[in-house]
């Protein structure tokens, strides 16, 4: 009878579509887990393909590759060493049946999102996902089948109850679980990052532990996939609720845990290793650093350059960047025009320096003035407008773009969610880029952030020790300088106003009476509402960002560019 269990989590940070490489990551774990006299290797929700693995799923040849690696994974524990459950993907084939006797050349609706089990140079056993998530970043049931509700996997001596991800975030699996006689429940995860989520899951996995009186190991994946930032933050809960081990967020890490089985019969991880989660600004801002780092590395970008305008945004983009890759991979670039105050250039030339970044200064006059002679014909009579002021924007865009496709850096886009969602940007100007770290960031989470920049380093970022730009930058009226004293407020609300309302209409989706009860004047409201619903159509063309909040402007808000109501009423 087995009274002992050594089980290793490895919270990886796959790569989606690198069947290999995912592959030689969990071969990697297994060596560490061997070598830390291991029984069994636990890796995140669909790690050998990555996640989510999204329409690719639809592509026999992927399949294939996986099932490959899926057989070469499972022929390496035929030493004797540790078992590996992983998350691949798995053909719609009865699980009493071997589906590497089944090829994959059927299309996603009949593909699990599976957990699988390997030990001894066998399968032992696979379950598909039962809930599939279907909101939010991820669309599930358009690729993957519903899994059924299973019992446990026999593991030397041991059931083993295994979740996947969402079927935590209702009883019927981990109750199916215990009643078919689980001593344990194990879910692998991957599980996006939004502040505030932490305690979620682990309320949840309460819930859970409480309804099956079990001890629960929770294994996320860390690392960022386009818009999405898996945050890691693994942890393992004994049946009295007792956090027993937990991971660091945002770091790959490898985690032991030692479990035994007591007198009366019942398993519980013994204490290890336990790394705090992080207060909400650094989670916020190693959230921004890992999508920008992964992004780019994943992409193969050779570098970023960055608009640096002497404001805010641009600096705490530029601050992310070194942060993520280094200064010697990140270029800014000042393109003042007659509009930009010396403040402006001062502040930029010292955060650059702070950053320790190449910079540049490449004025944009000549552009606005061949454009001026270029239009006068078709403008003639006119008088100046943001038409003017939008020939600005798109002449450092195009400056950009230019240093971009000649040194191969990805343009990083700068504008701010409470920016994005009035449409206060221009499009093919400074809404150009491949990727924007600021995207789901309000213009007052910007202001904090950039001020606990100034004052902590994570460890894992690669900047300055101490401030990333002057204090000016942060204590100056924000304006985007494209006429004589423009300051942001000219047009917007007030900032904290303005981000008050965009919550409540964005994350809440409030009728027009609760929001008013917040004590927000009717007339702002109405008028941010319809800023909000006029600029759907630059959101659609706008670079991928980094996913922070609960619900962000691409994938959680969707609705129509072309839209006749415009009714917000006090219902």
């Amino acid at each position: 009878m087995t009274e002992k269990l050594t089980i290793a989590f490895a919270q990886m940070n796959p790569t989606v579509g690198d069947i290999r490489g995912n592959a030689d990551l969990i071969r990697d774990a297994r060596k560490q887990a061997l070598d830390a006299g291991a029984d069994l290797l636990v890796t995140p929700e669909l790690s050998l393909v990555g996640y989510p693995p999204e329409d690719l799923v639809l592509k026999p040849e992927l399949l294939l590759e996986a099932q490959a690696e899926l057989r070469s994974l499972m022929a390496d524990t035929a030493d004797g060493g540790p078992g590996i459950l992983l998350g691949a993907p798995m053909p719609d084939v009865k699980l009493q049946e071997n589906p590497f006797k089944k090829a994959f050349t059927t299309t996603g609706s009949e593909i699990y999102n599976a957990a699988v089990l390997l030990d001894g140079g066998s399968l032992v056993g696979w379950k598909g996902k039962h809930f599939l998530c279907d909101y939010s970043v991820f669309d599930e049931k358009r690729v993957f089948k519903q899994g059924a509700l299973t019992g446990p996997f026999p593991f030397r001596g041991v059931r083993v109850g295994v979740f996947i991800c969402e079927d935590m975030w209702d009883s019927d699996v981990c109750e199916t679980l215990a009643e078919a006689g689980a001593e344990m429940l194990v879910g692998i995860n991957g599980s996006q990052f939004n502040a505030g989520k932490t305690d979620t899951r682990q309320h949840l996995a309460i819930e859970r532990i409480k309804e099956c009186d079990l001890p629960l190991a929770y294994l996320n994946m860390v690392g960022g996939q386009d818009d999405i930032v898996f945050d890691g933050g693994s942890f393992v809960l004994n049946a009295d609720c007792s956090l027993q081990a937990q991971a660091p967020m945002f770091d790959e890490h490898f985690m032991v845990t030692e479990w035994a089985k007591g007198r009366d019969g019942a398993w519980s991880c013994l204490p290890a290793e336990k790394i705090a989660p992080e207060e909400e600004l650094s989670a916020i801002y190693r959230a921004l650093v890992l999508g920008v780092r992964d992004y780019i590395a994943k992409n193969r970008f050779p570098g970023i350059v960055i608009g640096m305008s002497g404001g805010i945004d641009s600096a705490l983009s530029a601050a992310i960047a070194v942060d993520a890759i280094g200064p010697d991979r990140v270029r800014c670039v000042m393109m003042p025009s007659p509009y930009t105050s010396r403040d402006s250039l001062e502040d930029a030339e010292l955060a650059t320096k702070l950053l320790g970044v190449k910079y540049d200064s490449i004025s944009i006059g000549p552009a606005m003035k061949a454009f001026e002679e270029m239009l006068a014909p078709v403008m003639a009579g006119t008088e100046a407008d943001t038409t003017e002021e939008n020939i600005q924007a798109r002449s450092r865009g195009l400056t950009l773009m230019a240093i971009s496709n000649k040194l191969g850096f990805m343009v990083l886009s700068t504008g701010n969610k409470s920016e994005m969602s009035v449409g206060y940007a221009t499009l093919y100007g400074d809404m150009c880029g491949g990727y924007n770290a600021l995207k789901d960031v309000y213009k007052t989470k910007v202001f904090a952030l950039s001020r606990w920049r100034n004052e902590h380093k994570p460890h894992d970022a690669l900047g300055p020790v101490a401030a990333v730009m002057p204090e000016r930058i942060i204590t100056k009226p924000p304006s985007a300088e494209l006429k004589p004293d423009q300051t942001d407020q000219d047009s917007l609300p007030k900032y904290d106003v303005l981000d008050g309302i965009l919550e409540c209409l964005i994350e809440e989706e409030l009728p027009l009476v609760d929001i008013l009860a917040k004590g927000y004047d009717e007339s702002t409201v109405r008028r941010v509402w319809r800023m909000l619903d006029l600029a759907e159509y630059k959101r659609r063309q706008s670079a991928p960002g980094v996913r922070v909040t609960a619900r962000d402007l691409a994938r959680d808000r969707r609705y129509p560019i072309t839209n006749a109501f415009r009714g917000l009423t006090n219902r």
